[in-house]
């Protein structure tokens, strides 16, 4: 399973991107976001169940949206709102239906700016 990851870069304060994350194959279950910022350890961003049950960190509530779109393997994140603190190196992870076997995509750069 290849895992591609898009759609981040540099934004103002406020501003908005959307990430994508389009898997080569497979079923998955829990489809998710994690980041990792400069000096610091990679955390949990938001999660979305197969049954479309979906979990946030409390630092992205009320701003990010995850989404999957399951005939095209895909995975979201909309995210508004964004804070500087935000910034951050983004990698999805997917864990495959039925076992315990996980994923990373190879991450992509959001820079948000004060």
């Amino acid at each position: 399973v290849q895992l591609q990851a898009s759609g981040g870069g540099f934004v103002q304060a406020g501003g908005s991107l959307r990430l994508s994350c389009a898997a080569s194959r497979g079923v998955f279950s829990t489809m998710g976001w994690y980041r990792q910022a400069p000096g610091k350890e990679r955390e949990f961003v938001a999660s979305i169940a197969s049954s479309g049950r979906t979990y946030y960190a409390d630092s992205v509530k009320g701003r990010f949206t995850i989404s999957r779109d399951n005939a095209k393997i895909t995975l979201y994140l909309q995210m508004n709102n964004l804070k500087p603190e935000d910034t951050a190196i983004y990698y999805c992870n997917v864990r495959v239906a039925m076992t315990t076997t996980n994923y990373w995509g190879q991450g992509t750069l959001v820079t948000v700016s004060s």
